[in-house]
């Protein structure tokens, strides 16, 4: 599975987090200093949604942020009849 949203193509990006250490200045301390640099990867919360595509129903990977913001329709609720 492609970590890439189908729907506004939202992808994996890489980045940093630094490691601080020691009280700021402005808080009375003497300043704070970075102690290490750390490479990481930020990953689009994507789901796996059945939407409607030209009157059928498709299994699309979309990130939440599409599916809050109404971009996909979701087809309505299958009626459960048990047998």
């Amino acid at each position: 599975m492609s970590r890439v949203c189908e729907v506004c193509t939202k992808h994996v990006h890489a980045g940093g987090s630094i490691s601080r250490r020691g009280l700021a200045k402005k808080k009375g301390g003497v300043g704070s200093r970075v102690i290490a640099r750390n490479k990481r990867i930020f990953r689009p919360n994507l789901k796996k949604i059945r939407v409607w595509v030209n009157g059928g129903v498709k299994r699309m990977t979309v990130c939440t942020s599409c599916i809050q913001a109404g971009k996909v329709a979701k087809p309505p609720a299958r009626d459960y009849q048990p047998q």
